[in-house]
């Protein structure tokens, strides 16, 4: 029996502790600041804030190469000779990422790629999916893995909202005028991917706590998340009663597995510090 390996980008923000006990390979994304590139993961956070904060500017984020991915995925041939590789990509519709895993694989066999279509919690509840499968049925045919994988793409429902919006407006996408707007009334819009693509769906008004509150009722409301696993999303800086209570609305509403991540510096350049999220598989 060949063995199968899952890869994702840096920017699906899994959890070491899980990449390693499921040994899913990940590959770094890139960080550019000050005119230097840092790869994901070896950047603290909060040198991104501190860059904010004394530039006024925020880092700029780029993909990960076709040459990396080639070198990333020749590795684990080497490592796992005769394995299988899955794929599963950070959303084509955000980044060059998944087009220069294309190109990479030109060159290699037995490596199937899957276009997530979502990033961070909503990238990593695929993830988790696939490494369930795989661990439930380890002899299972790979073509017949990826068709289940594929099959929850559209139900992976990720909502996000940004701790500050001048990390937004910073990064070009939001203007100066609905960032004067937003800022006076504390309004603070609802992010999501939709067919892949960051797209503002609601405007929440008041503070975090408040927020935290209404985002994830109206989540729970809008779509019919499997209750076995929950993904919580939040970026340094979030005050801690504000965990505890979507931790609470968790349970109340029946979520047997609430798994918090933290956005590691791909998404935090966008969330900016204090940000919030909610991910999940809809049944």
């Amino acid at each position: 029996m060949r063995r199968i390996i899952l890869t994702t980008e840096s920017g699906a923000d899994l959890p070491v502790e899980l990449a390693n006990k499921h040994n899913v390979q990940v590959v770094p994304m890139h960080v550019i600041m000050d005119g230097k590139d840092y790869l994901d993961g070896s950047l603290p956070v909060t040198d991104i804030y501190d860059y904010y904060e004394r530039t006024k500017k925020i880092p700029s984020t780029t993909s990960t190469n076709s040459h990396e991915y080639l070198e990333f995925f020749a590795k684990i041939k080497n490592d796992y000779p005769d394995c299988i590789i899955i794929h599963i990509g950070y959303t084509s519709k955000a980044s060059s990422s998944f087009q220069n895993a294309i190109i990479a694989t030109e060159e290699l066999d037995d490596i199937f790629l899957i276009d997530a279509l979502n990033v961070t919690g909503g990238l990593t509840a695929i993830m988790m999916y696939a490494v369930s499968l795989l661990e439930n049925e380890p002899s299972i045919d790979p073509v017949r893995l990826v068709e289940k994988i594929e099959s929850k793409v559209p139900k992976s429902r990720l909502a996000f909202v940004p701790g500050r919006l001048e990390f937004l407006r910073a990064g070009g996408r939001v203007s100066n005028l609905a960032y004067l707007g937003g800022a006076l009334l504390k309004i603070k819009p609802r992010i999501e991917l939709i067919d892949g693509n960051l797209v503002s769906t609601k405007k929440y008004r008041g503070n975090m706590d408040v927020v935290s509150v209404k985002l994830m009722r109206d989540y729970l409301d809008q779509y019919d998340i499997d209750r076995e696993q929950l993904y919580l999303l939040y970026s340094i800086g979030l005050y801690e009663g504000i965990k505890q209570g979507m931790d609470k609305i968790a349970k109340e509403t029946g979520f047997k597995n609430v798994k918090w991540i933290q956005a590691g510096a791909m998404i935090s350049t966008h969330a900016g510090p204090g940000g919030i999220g909610i991910a999940g598989l809809e049944v």
